[in-house]
Order: C-alpha cells, then sequence, then structure tokens
C-alpha cells in the first residue's frame, strides 16, 4: 500500500462523528437486520466497527490487535457511547503527529501509520455505509469528506491485485447517480445497487 503526504486523521474524525450518528438511528428492530456485508448483521456490523477503533488504537501502541475480538458486545443502548469511548482511546495515541511517519505493524503487514488510519478511515465510511443502507438512513457522508477518502483510497488500494492477502473485492462499476461515499464502497467491492433504498 501506497501513502501520499495527507494527513487523514482529521477526515478519520469526521467519518467517526457520522457513524456515531447512524449508529444513534438504528432502531431497535432493526439490529438483527442483514447487511451489504454478509457476514454481519446490524449488531454484529456495529460491534464489528467499534473493534477496529480498538485495533487500530492497539496498532499504534504497539499492541497485539488479536486481543481485540472482531465483533465486540454491547448492550444495544450502549453503542454509541462504546463507539465514543474506543475513539477517545484511540486518539490519545494517535493524536501525536509523529505516528503518521512512524512504522507500525499489523497482521496484514508493516507500514507507517498514516496508511493505518487510511485503513481504518475506509472501514469506517463503507461499513458505516453499509450500516445506513441496511437501516434505511441517508446513505452519503460529507461529500467532502468521502470525495477526498475516495481519492486517498483510490492511489493507497490499487484496482489489481483484489483479494488472498488483500482483503477486498473486485471495484464494482458505479451507478451513474453514486454518490462519493456509494462510489468508495464500489470501489472497496460493494455491489451496492442492491441496496439502495
Amino acid at each position: 500500500m501506497t501513502t501520499t503526504q495527507t494527513d487523514p486523521r482529521p477526515l478519520f474524525r469526521d467519518a467517526l462523528d457520522w457513524v456515531a450518528g447512524l449508529i444513534d438511528g438504528v432502531r431497535p428492530a432493526q439490529f438483527t437486520d442483514p447487511t451489504p456485508c454478509p457476514e454481519f448483521d446490524v449488531r454484529s456490523l456495529i460491534g464489528h466497527l467499534v473493534s477496529t477503533v480498538e485495533k487500530g488504537r492497539l496498532i499504534g501502541a504497539c499492541g497485539d490487535p488479536a486481543t481485540v475480538p472482531e465483533v465486540v458486545t454491547e448492550p444495544d443502548d450502549r453503542w454509541v457511547s462504546a463507539l465514543r469511548t474506543s475513539a477517545d482511546r484511540y486518539w490519545e495515541v494517535w493524536n501525536d503527529d509523529a505516528m503518521l511517519d512512524t512504522e507500525v505493524s499489523a497482521p496484514w503487514g508493516t507500514f507507517p501509520g498514516r496508511a493505518a488510519v487510511l485503513i481504518a478511515l475506509n472501514e469506517a465510511l463503507v461499513h458505516g455505509w453499509d450500516l445506513a443502507a441496511a437501516t434505511g438512513q441517508p446513505a452519503e457522508a460529507d461529500p467532502a469528506l468521502a470525495d477526498a477518502a475516495l481519492g486517498i483510497m483510490q492511489r493507497a488500494l490499487p484496482e489489481t491485485p483484489r483479494g488472498g492477502p488483500v482483503p477486498f473485492g473486485p471495484v464494482v462499476e458505479p451507478t451513474p447517480a453514486a454518490g462519493a461515499t456509494e462510489r468508495l464502497a464500489n470501489w472497496s467491492g460493494r455491489p451496492t445497487a442492491t441496496w439502495k433504498n
């Protein structure tokens, strides 16, 4: 994975705020609904989003992300608080500017810290799109945020190769009306057309 000199942390902060709003908008009856990410229902997708933030903290702190389950569990009325608590812990590590160029290690490789934040940004926006689509909420993040993330990811995550050690499906051709967040989901392999609200 290649990176630019962009600082992706402000983008990730905004993405986490967007995701928190989506979680807050989930109705109680929707937690067991399916999502565009076939391995997760709504509840487990939210648990995976919280897990991703906690794993990112440990990657930056030279900890072992494998100690965090892929899906964390919380009472359904505590999800927004759980995400914000994990985010606060994340920023205790990642607010240090030196982290952007510090080599960090994760199960999928060793790379500069800014690449780890980019991965987390992509996870938040794509899984945020999944959550919004599954729960009937507006599925587009702020266009400025999503456009910036898409531009970064199109450079950082090449169209090929995909699959195997690159945990993304083939790029999906966006529909003409697709917004930037949907196009980012398409770039990450989501066949979004079947999840139109």
